[in-house]
C-alpha cells in the first residue's frame, strides 16, 4: 500500500524545487521577481468593483462644485490612481493632461500584472524540465550503484518522484497562480478604464479658464 511517506523524497524535491527557483531567478529581473512574490497576497482579494470608485469620483465632483477644486486637496483618497488625478486637477491640469496621466498609470499597472503572471508561468514551464533533470540524475545514480541492491531503491525513487513533483508543481501550483493573476489583471484593467471619463470631465470642468483679452 502506498502511503504519503512513500511519495516524499527530499532529494527529488530539492532538485525540482531548487532548480525551478534557480531557473526563475536567473531569467527574471529582480524587480519583477519581487513583484511576483508580493502578488501572492492579492490572490485572496475580492475582484475590483469600479462602481465604488465611480461613486467616490461623483462625491469628489460635488465637493469641487460646492467649495472649489482646492477643497479636493484636503480629501482623503485611498485609491492611488484617483488620488494622483485629483492632485493634478487641483494643480490646474487640463483634461488632456489628466487623461494621459490616467492612461499612463493604467498601462503601467497592466505591465506590472503581466510581469508578475509571467514569472509564475515561467516557473510552470521550468518545473517539468527540472523534474526530467531529477529523473536523469536518479537513473544515473541507479546505474552507478547496480552492484549495491540497497541503493537502487533510493535512486529509483528520485527518478520517479522528480517527474511527479515537476508535473504537480507546474499544474497544481504555478500555472493556477499565473492564471489567477492574469484574470485579476484583466478585471482591474477593465474596471479602471471606467474611471477615466468622469475624471477627465471633472478636470475639464475645474480647469482654470484663461482671462478674455480686452479689445482696445
Amino acid at each position: 500500500m502506498i502511503t504519503l511517506a512513500h511519495l516524499l523524497d527530499p532529494a527529488a524535491l530539492a532538485i525540482v524545487g531548487g532548480g525551478t527557483i534557480l531557473g526563475v531567478a536567473l531569467r527574471t529581473p529582480l524587480r519583477d521577481l519581487v513583484r511576483a512574490i508580493a502578488a501572492l497576497k492579492t490572490l485572496g482579494r475580492a475582484r475590483l468593483d469600479g462602481d465604488a470608485l465611480l461613486q467616490q469620483i461623483v462625491a469628489l465632483g460635488r465637493i469641487a462644485q460646492r467649495h472649489g477644486a482646492m477643497a479636493l486637496d484636503r480629501t482623503v483618497i485611498a485609491d492611488r490612481d484617483i488620488a494622483a488625478s485629483i492632485a493634478a486637477i487641483v494643480d490646474g491640469a487640463t483634461a488632456s493632461d489628466v487623461a494621459l496621466l490616467i492612461r499612463h498609470r493604467r498601462h503601467a499597472r497592466i505591465e506590472r500584472h503581466v510581469a508578475a503572471a509571467e514569472v509564475w508561468a515561467g516557473a510552470a514551464e521550468l518545473a517539468p524540465a527540472m523534474g526530467m533533470v531529477g529523473t536523469l540524475i536518479g537513473l544515473a545514480q541507479m546505474f552507478a550503484t547496480m552492484s549495491d541492491p540497497t541503493a537502487i531503491g533510493g535512486a529509483m525513487a528520485i527518478a520517479l518522484l522528480a517527474t511527479l513533483y515537476g508535473a504537480l508543481l507546474a499544474n497544481l501550483v504555478f500555472m493556477p497562480i499565473a492564471n489567477r493573476l492574469r484574470a485579476q489583471g484583466r478585471n482591474e484593467a477593465f474596471e479602471r478604464a471606467r474611471i477615466e471619463a468622469p475624471l477627465v470631465a471633472l478636470a475639464a470642468r475645474e480647469a482654470p479658464r484663461a482671462p478674455l483679452m480686452s479689445v482696445a
